[in-house]
């Protein structure tokens, strides 16, 4: 089978079978990645890491790049449309019987059975986030890891950042502005000096 069309396939596969949004998929696209051994463990975390700095949904930038490490350019086109398609047909479908199709029973049976696992799926990627930001040894508890400070730190900064912005603005501070926030700390608490 071709790069192209495996591609292709997987991320359909993910597309369709993902509710919850890009957060929720990220489970999916773990599973489906390394066992292809088209990236590694920390390389996927990477990408996840850019992917939420990046403009977009998180599952089709990751797509994105996993396409393009894979088959180039084409392959990133190709990746993208596999995992956009689904809902693309979706939503094209819902938005026809709308309506009728929100007032049904059993769809709003089967919207709320899907709820609950939308937030676990949500909840243990940001728990997985936060050990593998936080202990260097995430993977292996039993061997001595080490914490990593330096994420602490730059946590307390955006924090007392929030905080400052709070008292002294008493609105919350925008988004981008704490993206912004986190990335000048990194990059000022890493610079080689």
């Amino acid at each position: 089978m071709s790069v192209y069309l495996e591609l292709f396939l997987v991320f359909l596969k993910i597309g369709a079978v993902s509710f919850g949004g890009g957060y929720g998929m990220i489970s999916l696209i773990q599973q489906e990645v390394l066992s292809r051994g088209w990236l590694t463990a920390d390389e996927l975390w990477n990408f996840i890491a850019i992917a939420e700095s990046t403009p977009g949904p998180i599952a089709v930038n990751i797509a994105t790049f996993v396409g393009s490490g894979q088959g180039g350019v084409l392959g990133s086109l190709i990746a993208t449309l596999g995992i956009v398609t689904p809902a693309f047909i979706i939503i094209l479908i819902v938005a026809t019987v709308f309506k009728n199709f929100a007032k049904n029973k059993y769809v709003k049976a089967a919207f709320e059975g899907i709820t609950p696992v939308i937030w676990g799926l949500v909840i243990s990627t940001g728990l997985l986030l936060i050990v593998q930001c936080f202990y260097a040894n995430y993977k292996d508890f039993s061997v001595s890891g080490s914490f990593n400070f330096h994420a602490l730190i730059i946590f307390g900064i955006v924090i007392a950042t929030l905080v400052i912005y709070r008292l002294i603005r008493k609105k919350s501070m925008p988004p981008i502005a704490i993206i912004l926030v986190s990335a000048i700390s990194g990059m000022i608490y890493y610079l080689p000096l």
